[in-house]
């Protein structure tokens, strides 16, 4: 056993007998008063869901007032960042705090009915991958995220907190679910990346049922599924604190809407964005955040709960817009990995503010544990840097950069890559083909014109500094293949 393994082992351990400690002797009606000024956090994390998919981010087309109303009660990151243009490795970061490539996490996760068979040795792959058209191998990636890793869950449970998770988890099967990560609770979390489909008995052929969501009332939406869910751990729980992963399997494919939302969007004038069964998929979201917002306030809560909301990854094209951010799911660019941030933490945050400095999903964890009044692990790095000095406004981050790392092919036009954005300036490396390309983002959101010949020298400081971050957290990169045959 190595000397994290070890130190988490007995995290755990201490986290366990305080549990069994409150189970013995019931909090005093003091003690339960002191336990609730902890504050309550909730993280709503949507699946696929673009930047510019909501109201307060530009949208005229989808509709999402609850959203923009959490924006109007807190703050908005006009530079938040998905750690990934995918979703398994963002996930994964959200829960601990660390990047991707640290993880070995840094591609989605193949479900096992997609072919992630489990290895008899129950240890991840370790072998390079690549076919002889591939001029590189590239890393294996995990099909789950190691046990070893401390999550949110695993963080709060010491401090009295119960965790519920919700919806899509996508970081490996059964034995890595999300009560094998600390959660008490794990509602219609499997290996899944996709619902079979949004309606009850949410099932289909090749794939089967959500393990972990029994089927209720037939034709039910999934996404009302999972506020009912989330509504009623809110209502059981109000009376201590409560940590509520809410992840939503929306608004991934299959593009399935109710039919009375579909028809209200139909009857709209499209913009870039046009798609109705997807703009329904949206409004059902927004839906559920009302939802839980309202349950929060009608418990008496709301007042000491911390409300997080962001995505994933960047919007699917074509079945949204990301303008005016160039690309979307999957990309290097924009409209891949920056995402709806917003934050509501009533008197800690003030309403209707905006900040412009670039914050992360790794930031997610060192946030709540801060906001928790939780020590973070010490035997482990965290890339993530607390926000709480931007909430309140009193003082910056410490970090000069965010990286992403991407050292996998992607479809037909996606090539390894790896990111570096430092101020206003994003490099992004590429494995095969033209090597860099250079954008300043304050003057050039969309990504329209490279800089990378205009400014060498910047392209050589940042690709130091990128190589260097990527040597620091070991990430694997991609090889040159030995076999490589390219087509004719």
């Amino acid at each position: 056993m190595n000397a994290e393994q070890s130190t988490r082992r007995h995290f755990l351990k201490a986290a366990g007998i305080a549990a069994a400690a409150c189970a013995i002797n019931p909090l005093t009606s003091i003690a339960r008063a002191a336990a609730a000024r902890k504050p309550n956090v909730v993280l709503i994390l949507v699946d696929d869901l673009g930047w510019a998919d909501v109201g307060c981010y530009g949208s005229t087309y989808y509709e999402t007032p609850n959203i923009d109303r959490l924006a109007a009660d807190g703050m908005r990151f006009t530079d938040g960042y998905a750690a990934c243009a995918v979703c398994s490795p963002t996930r994964a970061a959200v829960m601990t705090g660390r990047y991707p490539a640290r993880l070995g996490v840094t591609d989605w996760i193949r479900s096992r009915f997609q072919g992630g068979a489990i290895p008899p040795n129950q240890k991840n792959p370790t072998e390079y991958v690549g076919g002889p058209n591939d001029k590189l191998l590239c890393p294996p990636n995990a099909l789950w995220m190691e046990r070893e890793e401390i999550t949110i869950a695993e963080a709060l449970k010491p401090a009295g907190y119960t965790s519920c998770h919700i919806g899509k988890w996508h970081l490996g099967p059964d034995d890595w679910y999300p009560d094998k990560q600390g959660f008490d609770y794990n509602i219609g979390g499997c290996d899944y990346g996709q619902p079979p489909t949004y309606f009850d008995p949410y099932s289909r052929k090749g794939q089967g049922d959500i393990p972990t969501l029994p089927a209720r009332k037939a034709g039910e939406y999934l996404t009302d599924r999972e506020a009912d869910e989330a509504a009623g751990f809110i209502a059981k729980h109000a009376d201590r604190p409560f940590f509520l992963y809410m992840a939503h399997y929306a608004v991934h494919t299959p593009i399935q809407a109710k039919a009375d939302l579909t028809a209200k969007y139909q009857a709209k004038t499209p913009t870039d964005q046009n798609n109705a069964r997807y703009a329904a998929m949206v409004e059902s979201v927004d839906h559920a955040v009302g939802r839980i917002v309202d349950t929060l306030e009608q418990m008496g809560v709301a007042d000491n709960t911390l409300v997080i909301f962001t995505s994933d990854n960047g919007g699917l094209l074509p079945v949204t817009s990301n303008l005016p951010l160039r690309s979307g799911k999957g990309y290097p660019y924009e409209g891949g990995i920056r995402e709806p941030f917003i934050v509501k933490w009533p008197g800690k945050v003030k309403p209707s503010t905006e900040c412009r400095v670039p914050v992360c999903s790794i930031d997610l964890f060192p946030t709540i544990c801060r906001a928790a009044g939780v020590d973070l692990p010490q035997d482990r790095t965290i890339d993530g840097a607390s926000i709480l000095p931007l909430l309140s406004q009193t003082g910056g981050l410490e970090r000069d950069a965010l990286i992403w790392h991407f050292p996998h092919y992607r479809g037909r036009d996606v090539v390894p890559y790896s990111i570096i954005r430092s101020g206003d300036w994003k490099l992004i490396k590429r494995y095969e083909g033209k090597p860099f390309e250079l954008y300043n983002l304050k003057d050039d959101l969309g990504e329209a014109v490279d800089l990378a010949e205009k400014h060498p020298e910047k392209v050589k400081a940042l690709n130091a500094r990128l190589q260097e971050y990527l040597k620091r957290i070991n990430a694997k990169l991609p090889r040159p293949n030995p076999n490589y045959a390219p087509k004719v």
